[in-house]
């Protein structure tokens, strides 16, 4: 692809018909190929993608060609974690300026069909609800992973000053741990167990920290997520399969974020009687095995979590004031041209935390 004449902070912007982007095409096949950029519509700026980071449900799409009941029917653009710059602002005047640095919230609420009733203050559950990089639609809704990007102004979030662009990253992952702490309620003063640090849950422990928990107990089945656990503020940390060592901790709070029913009976073994076990890891879909009669006899309050909605900006303001402390959550980083090896890393849990693909230029050949 040619290079872009970009005068930065300016709109004289020239951009090209086309780039590389990140492609799921079925199970098994994800390739690096051009896609065309469309003229943006009147409330989309252009944005230069400097960072993404690797999602478990990109990793499913490329290995699986679905995400739980989100089914890939036709090739997808992956990617929703994603930071960079405004190259051409909205042309109705909405959204940040050309030249500005941003971050990106991915999701678009909506009703859908029919008359699914949600609440009003909770957009994340809107039946009609789409996502960049999600096959829950059809046709599907193309994510991030691209050189450039028309997003709608809305999905915006401008960087305040001393948060960069590969921190800003994680913005979107980070809100998702803000979100399933939340459902919580308050944590601070209690003890919490946090089963699976894959970088949800490492992500999990940081927001707890910052939250004032009082002590955090963080369990995986590898080292290395124990290590970046720890180094975000975990007091503790078990082996997943010492199942006694977990059922003992007796948590006021558990966050299962291993999306496995392992991780969920650990989780209801490990909260005390009365707790909550809040339940971000996404299952698999169907029938799973649960503990039920021990949360019913123990009065345990097990509560979903799924995605967020605001909490984008309590996120980005606890980076700007330094009280969230994130960046060890970051393992690995791959220019464009080498992502295939990038999924390929972040697939293998036990050695990586979130990967990053850097589609900086000077980044982008081999």
């Amino acid at each position: 692809m040619g290079t872009s004449a970009v005068a930065q902070g300016t709109e004289a912007t020239v951009l090209p018909a086309s780039g590389a982007a990140v492609v799921a095409h079925a199970a098994g096949d994800l390739r690096i190929e051009e896609v065309p950029l469309a003229a943006p519509a009147a409330d989309e700026a252009v944005v230069e993608v400097s960072y993404g980071g690797i999602c478990g449900s990109d990793l499913h799409y490329w290995l699986h060609g679905a995400a739980g009941e989100s089914i890939l029917r036709a090739p997808m653009v992956l990617g929703h974690e994603i930071s960079g710059t405004v190259v051409r602002a909205a042309a109705d005047g909405t959204g940040p300026a050309a030249g500005t640095l941003v971050a990106v919230h991915p999701a678009t609420p909506g009703p859908g069909a029919g008359e699914v009733r949600w609440p009003a203050d909770r957009p994340n559950l809107s039946p009609g609800c789409t996502y960049l990089g999600s096959a829950a639609q059809f046709p599907h809704t193309d994510g991030a992973f691209a050189r450039y990007v028309n997003l709608p102004s809305r999905m915006l979030r401008v960087l305040p000053a001393g948060v960069d662009l590969r921190t800003a990253a994680l913005i979107e992952p980070a809100a998702v741990a803000w979100h399933a702490v939340a459902r919580a309620g308050d944590v601070a003063g209690k003890s919490v167990l946090v089963i699976g640090c894959g970088p949800i849950g490492a992500l999990a422990v940081a927001v707890l920290k910052r939250a004032g928990a009082a002590w955090i107990t963080a369990v995986d089945v590898h080292a290395k997520p124990l290590e970046i656990a720890s180094a975000v503020g975990a007091d503790h940390t078990l082996q997943a399969g010492d199942a006694d060592a977990i059922a003992a901790v007796q948590a006021d709070v558990v966050i299962e974020s291993s999306g496995s029913h392992h991780g969920l009976a650990s989780a209801i073994q490990g909260v005390g009687r009365g707790g909550t076990v809040v339940m971000v890891g996404l299952l698999p879909t169907g029938p799973q095995p649960v503990l039920i009669s021990l949360a019913i006899t123990r009065e345990l309050d097990l509560r979903g979590s799924f995605r967020f909605n605001n909490e984008i900006d309590d996120v980005i303001t606890a980076l700007a004031d330094g009280t969230l402390h994130i960046g060890p959550v970051i393992t690995h980083e791959y220019p464009l041209s080498q992502g295939l090896e990038a999924f390929e890393t972040a697939k293998n849990s036990a050695a990586s935390g979130k990967v990053l693909l850097n589609f900086q230029p000077e980044y982008l050949s081999d």
